[in-house]
């Protein structure tokens, strides 16, 4: 076996496959750095010259060195040095012959490549095929071989016995580079396709089995293994991508398979050294010499063998690895870093140094998410094992600052790597993490994504649990945790989450520990004795929180999904998580339906207690009450459910008690009649309490506190059920109807009285809409409650003006609903009976609704702080009622129930209130463009105008163009024109500007983006608008001086040829490339120069390709009368030039030639003569251009219209506000879905 002479030079080029002087002895040069040394075309796989000589450096404690060093000298005697593994030519004696009569000729094409492709036959076999052909005639089974991983690169050419001959390695490279097709950068390992898929697997696969198969015989002959390793090292320094990555992930699986030869010869040499220390060790007598001789004799031939095996890991090492690890590309990084994980974990001996630990510390700042991947999976194998983490303290103080910084991680995958490789280091290596170290990933267990929180939860069961709450195995099965261990891991818990203080709600703690500590959490026995002893030693806050942990862990098992919020990549569960989750949903109702009465006892006058305790109804198995005989713990339980519901008013404590009663009334079960008598008992309670508090407040002048507050509970807690149940047979609207009549007459009823009083009002109009919903309703009845409607919405309108806010807005609310309900939609769906019952509100309830909406919507509010302080929490919850209004006020618009020119009080806020508000506004424009695009334009001209008008009322024309809001409106100010600034004339007798003038410059904002030809014909239309207007000769208005210098031609040359060059005037004869012109159009406002670069190709050969000249593209860029047009849209065709150049097409008194102006010459001519004259048969006639224009604009590619529309926006809009209404917001519509 050679020995390799490492060079330090990386521009050493190495010839293998010269044949040497003399003997047939083989003379060879090696490389460590390259086999081949090609000029670089695409620098994709640049190093700078100091990240090779680091890398270099770097290797000179390689385990191999020592061995290799003694290897030269043992083994100079027995056969001449050779300084490269590669042997062109057979040994001496040893000599290849092809068959009898066989000829040099071209190799057959790769049916080794097939084979492995297809992944239908067994790859043993194919390898023993491959074997038994290179017996019989080993230069065509190695040509084979070579060109079998030239086709797996995807080069289409072949290695010849003439190119195997003659020249070296980089003669070959280069010759098969000039052959690779660079059209498409797509290759065997990332082609797209089902017959690709599995080509990954089976080209490891058969390296892999190449190697094992060649153990024992091929592996030590020198040839083909050597003359291998040569190919792949120089394939692995080409410029082209393709040959790189398959050559590194060919020497990296062929690398890791001799790791497994040199680990399975080193535990040969172990066992050979066992055998012969024994048989020395026999007394004179007994030993054996011919057996010590023989087992001398296999330990030489073992060293031999390992030997030459370290030479071949040393070149591949030294070779691929050292220059591949930090490739340009993702991949191949990612290739190395996993191979010399499974070095380190399959051969520590030799690999787990911190020589080779340093490259995977290195690597774990790559900014590629999957090399990070690879780096942390690799670590994770090494520290998972006790065994070698005794070897690894050095390179754990030097990167776990990086190890930890990891958990934050932008990407979910790595960080979840990250915190199970701390889980590992935690179990493995005690007292490596500090208490610092864990407090930054403690937060980690409120992450939303929940395979993240799910690793911190398991860190935190191991780092605070499981010391305290370990279990004890007996007779190698887990014995039931003590009640004493199960009552620690709650306090455990209870300490974490309070003291923290990092989250607010338990359940995302519950369901970070779920899949670590599921067994404790489900522990409920434990949970509810902890819950009612008496002498429990648990605070307030304690108490709460263990109960909100309880009802978590009951949601989680019942459920069987994490909480809302926390993103799961499964879409269901596995039948087997089924069964568990019907299983502990039973196993739960069993044991709480008898606690849960002593529950509610026990905390019934805590709200924040008995809330969630009421929510536990929602996860039971209610027939269990049938099945198992439990009707004495309902009885127990409604009983309970009253006395809470007497008890409190807070909305969650009787929300959460409707609903509980809301589940148990299903007629369905057995029980119902039970639970229906005692919710009519209830509720014919709370109704006669209301009734005689009514009437003590309809005779009395005047309240007391308590009276008004005990009216105000009762209105609640019905008002509450009646969301949840029908309670229509008790009559509540007449008497609520008459409390909210006098307090809108009088004013006399508190406010705190007429809130649940309006919901009332609500929800009996609803459930007797329900009711009517049959088809047997008589005219009659839904006449009745149509007056009943629209009574109510009267009272409301009324409300709307009231003092306090609260009342404006709950009958804001409860409007929008109504008036959505009964608008033309509920007639939809084979339901015309309803007809009579569809109200249209009047202009003035309209008026109204979006007066509400300017006084409390679009409203500045304070400055928001750090988020955590009371009051920030209550700006907060302010707009989220805010966005709740504007989002009822928008659902009417789109409906139809309000007019949608209500809806340019909405859109003219869109930029100011953009943050609160803005997906709101968008969506909302979105849908109405949507329904009708015209009249969508026109409102957001409306808008334009109703807030420069707002502006200049305010604040004058002097000084406009200098205001903040002004600024605002240059967002806005894409839908007006020249008209809307000179429609106003100046005061008589006045020298003063037009009102509406400084809104020139808004436009002069878009002049840039024009065409040339636009800008002379609108630069024209002023003039002729200006010569209506009385104007002082000697003082020029500035808005006009403006406008005209950002129309005139001296700035669209600074436009159009920004940096000065010069255009040369040669036209271009053939339109771009769809590649280039989308580079083009990309960035329309950046020099030619820039536009000028040819884009970098996919696949970059080596000096054999030469770099493409520019002076192809520059003859392609060079100007033309449309620069702008040529690089921005395709050409038209002659036809198309034809027809819209035409007279017949339009009339201009101006320049008829001028290309690309289509029929907008028409809208400027024509804008001279009478607007009524013309307007009908304007009218059709823009209808039809403009479409064909307007399809013209949409067909085009979505980088080149973009450009386009751009351009041609502000002359459109302009042109088209002399237009017909109806086109004018066809035209808008165009613009507003093209901007946007």
């Amino acid at each position: 076996m050679p020995t390799l002479r490492s060079s330090s030079s990386p521009s050493s080029v190495s010839s293998p496959l010269r044949r040497a002087s003399g003997g047939g002895q083989r003379v060879l040069s090696a490389s460590s750095s390259s086999s081949v040394n090609m000029p670089c075309g695409d620098r994709d796989s640049d190093q700078t010259a100091e990240g090779d000589s680091d890398s270099l450096s770097a290797d000179e404690g390689s385990d191999f060195e020592d061995s290799l060093r003694h290897s030269v000298k043992k083994r100079a005697a027995k056969r001449p040095l050779r300084t490269t593994p590669v042997a062109k030519h057979p040994k001496k004696g040893s000599r290849m012959v092809r068959g009898h009569g066989q000829r040099d000729s071209e190799p057959p094409t790769s049916d080794l490549f097939d084979a492995v492709k297809a992944a239908k036959s067994d790859m043993q076999s194919l390898v023993d095929e491959w074997l038994d052909s290179y017996k019989q005639d080993q230069d065509a089974g190695f040509l084979e071989l070579i060109n079998f991983f030239i086709r797996s690169c995807g080069c289409k050419g072949n290695v010849t016995s003439e190119m195997f001959k003659k020249m070296s390695n980089s003669e070959i490279i280069r010759h098969l580079t000039e052959q690779f097709n660079e059209d498409s950068g797509e290759y065997p390992l990332t082609a797209p396709g089902p017959s690709w898929k599995k080509f990954q697997g089976s080209f490891c696969e058969f390296v892999k089995t190449l190697v094992y198969q060649c153990q024992y015989s091929l592996l030590y002959d020198g040839f083909p293994m050597d003359n291998l390793i040569s190919l792949l090292t120089g394939l692995s320094d080409s410029q082209v991508r393709a040959f790189r990555h398959t050559s590194t992930l060919a020497a990296m699986k062929l690398m890791t398979s001799l790791v497994r030869v040199a680990l399975q010869l080193s535990l040969h040499k172990d066992n050979n050294q066992r055998q012969y220390e024994a048989e020395r060790n026999k007394g004179p007598g007994h030993r054996a010499p011919e057996r010590l001789e023989s087992l001398l004799e296999k330990r030489k031939e073992l060293q031999e063998h390992q030997e030459e095996i370290e030479g071949m890991m040393n070149a591949l090492f030294r070779g691929v690895f050292v220059h591949r690890y930090r490739d340009i590309l993702p991949e191949i990084r990612a290739i190395c870093i996993e191979e010399i994980g499974s070095w380190m974990q399959s051969y520590s001996t030799s690999f787990l140094t911190d020589s080779y630990l340093k490259y995977i510390g290195w690597t774990l700042h790559d900014k590629h998410r999957e090399v990070r991947l690879k780096c942390l999976k690799a670590l994770k194998g090494l520290y998972g094992s006790r065994d070698l983490t005794a070897r690894l303290e050095l390179f754990t103080s030097r990167f776990k600052d990086r190890m930890v910084s990891m958990v934050m991680d932008r990407e979910y995958d790595v960080a979840v790597e990250a915190v199970k490789l701390l889980i590992l280091i935690l179990k493995n290596m005690e007292g490596v993490l500090t208490d610092a170290d864990c407090e930054g990933i403690y937060p980690v267990v409120y992450a939303s994504n929940r395979a993240l929180a799910s690793a911190a939860g398991e860190f935190l069961y191991w780092k605070l649990f499981y010391p305290e709450c370990e279990t004890k195995m007996v007779s190698g099965r887990e014995r039931r945790r003590s009640p004493r261990a199960q009552r620690t891991f709650f306090h455990l818990l209870l300490s974490f989450f309070v003291e923290s203080e990092l989250h607010n709600h338990a359940a995302y703690l519950v369901d970070s520990l779920w899949d670590c500590a599921g067994s404790q959490l489900k522990d409920w026995e434990s949970l509810t004795s902890l819950l009612l002893e008496k002498d429990q030693n648990l605070d307030d806050v304690q108490e709460s929180t263990l109960i909100e942990i309880l009802v978590s862990s009951v949601r989680q098992a019942s459920e069987g999904h994490p909480p809302v919020g926390r993103i799961t990549g499964r879409k269901g569960l596995t039948p087997k998580e089924r069964k568990i989750q019907a299983d502990d949903k039973v196993k739960l109702t069993e044991h709480l339906i008898p606690l849960l009465p002593q529950l509610l006892a026990k905390f019934s006058a805590d709200a924040e207690k008995v809330a969630p305790l009421l929510q536990l109804l929602n996860y039971f198995d209610l027939n269990i009450y049938c099945t198992r005989r439990l009707e004495k713990h309902l009885e127990l339980f409604l009983q309970q459910l009253q006395e809470v519901v007497v008890k409190h008013a807070e909305p969650t404590v009787l929300e959460a008690g409707a609903h509980a009663l809301y589940l148990l009334c299903n007629p369905e079960f057995t029980f119902f009649g039970r639970v229906d008598f005692a919710r009519s008992q209830l509720v014919d309670l709370l109704s006669d309490r209301f009734q005689q508090e009514l009437e003590e407040l309809l005779q009395s002048s005047f309240l007391d506190e308590d009276e008004v507050y005990s009216l105000a509970a009762t209105l609640k807690r019905l008002s509450a059920f009646y969301n949840a149940h029908d309670l229509t047979r008790w009559e509540l609207y007449e008497p609520c109807f008459r409390l909210l009549r006098k307090a809108v007459d009088t004013g006399e009823v508190p406010h705190q009285v007429m809130l649940p009083a309006l919901t009332l009002v609500y929800f009996s109009i609803l459930w007797t809409l329900t009711h009517l919903s049959g088809s047997g309703a008589s005219q009659k009845q839904l006449l009745s409650l149509k007056d009943r409607m629209v009574a109510f919405c009267e009272l409301c309108q009324s409300c709307l003006s009231d003092v306090a806010s609260e009342i404006q807005e709950q009958a804001f609310v409860l409007l929008s609903d109504l008036l959505l309900i009964f608008s033309p939609q509920m007639i939809v769906g084979g339901r015309d009976f309803l007809r009579p019952l569809v109200f249209f509100p009047e202009a003035t309830l309209q008026s109204e609704l979006a007066s509400f909406l300017m006084d409390h919507v679009f409203i500045q509010p304070g400055e928001l702080g750090s988020g955590h302080s009371q009051e920030d929490h209550l700006q907060i919850e302010q707009l989220h009622q805010r966005r709740r209004l504007l989002a009822g006020f928008c659902k009417l618009l789109l409906y139809g129930v309000l007019e949608m020119d209500a809806a340019s009080d909405v859109f003219k806020h869109y930029n100011k209130f953009y943050g609160d508000y803005g997906d709101i506004i968008k969506e909302t424009l979105t849908r109405a463009r949507q329904i009708d695009r015209s009249h969508c334009s026109r409102i957001l001209l409306l808008s334009l105008k109703q807030l420069y008008t707002e502006l200049l009322q305010e604040q004058g024309p002097q000084g406009l163009n200098e205001l903040p809001a002004f600024s605002e409106m240059r967002d806005l100010a894409r839908r007006e024109g020249i008209k809307f600034s000179l429609s106003e004339s100046p005061p008589t007798g006045s020298s003063g500007q037009p009102p509406n003038l400084a809104f020139l410059e808004l436009l002069a904002e878009f002049s840039p983006r024009l065409f040339h030809q636009d800008k002379q014909l609108l630069l024209s239309y002023l003039e002729k608008c200006l010569q209506r207007v009385s104007q002082a000769p000697d003082c020029p208005w500035g808005p006009v001086t403006t406008y005209c210098h950002s129309l005139s031609p001296v700035e669209n040359t600074v436009e159009a040829n920004p940096q000065g060059y010069p255009r040369s005037k040669k036209r271009r004869t053939e339109g771009p490339s769809r590649q280039q012109r989308e580079d083009i159009s990309s960035s329309q406002e950046e020099s030619l120069q820039l536009n000028s670069i040819p884009p970098t190709p996919t696949l970059t050969s080596t000096a054999i390709k030469r770099r493409q000249p520019l002076g192809g593209l520059e003859e392609m860029e060079e100007g033309s009368p449309e620069p702008e047009l040529v690089q921005s849209s395709q050409p038209l065709s002659g036809n198309q030039r034809s027809r819209l150049s035409s007279p017949q097409h339009f009339r201009t008194l101006l320049n008829r030639s001028g290309p690309g102006l289509g029929n907008r010459l028409t809208r400027l001519s024509l804008m001279e003569e009478d607007e009524e004259e013309i307007q009908s048969e304007l009218s059709e006639e823009w209808q039809d251009t403009d479409k064909v224009m307007i399809s013209k604009f949409m067909r085009s590619s979505p980088a080149s219209g973009s450009v386009l529309t751009s351009r041609r926006l502000h002359g459109i809009l302009c042109l088209s506000l002399s237009a017909p209404p109806c086109l004018h917001a066809h035209t808008c519509a165009l613009l507003l879905s093209l901007t946007n």
